[in-house]
């Protein structure tokens, strides 16, 4: 018998939603559903515990609810402090809601779905809640600190039993705030990647070694429960492959390792932008504290040498100023030279305000991401370039070692 354990966010629709587990709609309007069957799944959420069928249900939260809730009490602290950093750094337009977490594949729940068997045959509905209530109990204690479970249901419904379950990665930044982060709380929990002497990536990180331990625990208590199941995975959801469609997938996910590689090089527009607008603020903001003092500073200089210039030619003994007309002279000069130094500084002040007016700020920064969009498309340009050089005699050594091991 296969036991299944399939986890994902987000399908062609979007990041999935936890009404389809608790049932949350009219069930009448799927032909998939059994709406008598519907009364005996069983419900479970961190906050309310277990609920059988419709009984209570009018004063339950909804799954909905709870995850907002639980989003809401342990990272709301996280999205306001990030908010006021991004305004501090001029970036209001980064601010986010508790609610763009749940929505955000990044950040909402992932969610699994575990079976045991199929359409054709499968346990009793009692030996599969006893396995996935002994798993997610083990699940809690091994993976609890930095994996949490929000809900989980047991389907009896639909063609074969199975339980949708969701939970959220979490660690702490390098601000001390909790939110949802998968790398950084599994790397916590002490996940290594399956290849530790090859970089992190679509094909080796640390989701897979966490996916692989779990799908062991849940064949382990499934095989405790008397569940006599296949343990070797099936590649691709598929049983048999001829040759040549082997071959054809092992291309294909050739390619996908290919263009990994690629993206790891390649900046999307968006993240580009963004990384072209900090270049530019932090450019002009540089310029307006130290160019501005530069340029006022070096103009002080000059004006100052051309007044003592002055000074030394009107008091010199050839104007044949009387010598009271002299010291009068010479003290007002004195008294010039104390001035400009001091309209230096507001001079400096002035200027920077002027700098910083948004509409002459705005027109200099386009300026400048103008010439760092080009600066950092030649620079990928180049990096492609490099990657793209690779010894075609290594490339060819190497597709034949793989078609030698194929035949």
């Amino acid at each position: 018998m296969r036991a299944s354990r399939h986890n994902g966010r987000k399908g062609k629709n979007g990041v999935y939603d936890v009404k389809h587990n608790d049932r949350e709609f009219n069930v009448g309007n799927s032909e998939h559903i059994d709406a008598e069957r519907a009364k005996q799944n069983v419900y479970w959420d961190c906050y309310q515990g277990y609920s059988f069928g419709e009984s209570g249900r009018e004063e339950r939260m909804s799954f909905t609810q709870v995850e907002s809730e639980y989003y809401y009490e342990h990272y709301w602290e996280h999205v306001q402090e990030q908010n006021r950093r991004n305004e501090e750094a001029r970036h209001e337009e980064r601010n986010r809601s508790v609610e763009d977490l749940l929505k955000n594949s990044k950040t909402c729940p992932e969610e699994s779905l575990l079976q045991l068997g199929n359409i054709d045959r499968s346990v009793p509905a009692s030996v599969l809640a006893k396995v996935v209530a002994e798993f997610f109990e083990e699940f809690e204690r091994r993976y609890g600190s930095h994996v949490h479970i929000l809900d989980w249901t047991l389907h009896l419904d639909e063609g074969t039993h199975h339980v949708h379950e969701r939970h959220v990665f979490d660690a702490k930044n390098r601000y001390g705030e909790l939110c949802p982060q998968q790398e950084k709380a599994l790397e916590e929990l002490g996940f290594e990647l399956p290849d530790p002497t090859k970089r992190k990536g679509k094909y080796n990180n640390r989701k897979m070694s966490f996916d692989a331990e779990c799908r062991r625990l849940f064949l382990e208590i499934a095989q405790r429960n008397g569940v006599q199941v296949e343990c070797e995975p099936i590649y691709g959801g598929v049983t048999y492959l001829e040759k040549q469609d082997f071959i054809i997938e092992n291309q294909k996910r050739r390619l996908e390792e290919k263009q990994a590689e690629l993206q790891e090089i390649t900046m999307k527009e968006a993240d580009m932008e963004t990384f072209v607008e900090e270049i530019a603020e932090e450019a002009y903001e540089k310029a307006c504290e130290t160019v501005t003092e530069d340029v006022v500073e070096q103009t002080g200089k000059e004006n100052l040498k051309e007044l003592q210039k002055y000074k030394q030619w009107i008091t010199a003994e050839e104007r044949k100023l009387p010598k009271e007309v002299r010291s009068l002279v010479g003290r007002c000069m004195d008294a010039l030279e104390k001035r400009f130094r001091d309209v230096t500084g507001q001079m400096v002040r002035r200027v920077k305000e002027a700098l910083r007016n948004p509409k002459r700020k705005e027109a200099a920064k386009e300026e400048i991401k103008q010439q760092a969009r080009i600066s950092v498309k030649e620079k990928l340009a180049k990096l492609r370039k490099e990657t793209d050089a690779q010894k075609p005699e290594k490339r060819t050594g190497q597709r034949k070692k793989r078609e030698e091991e194929l035949t």
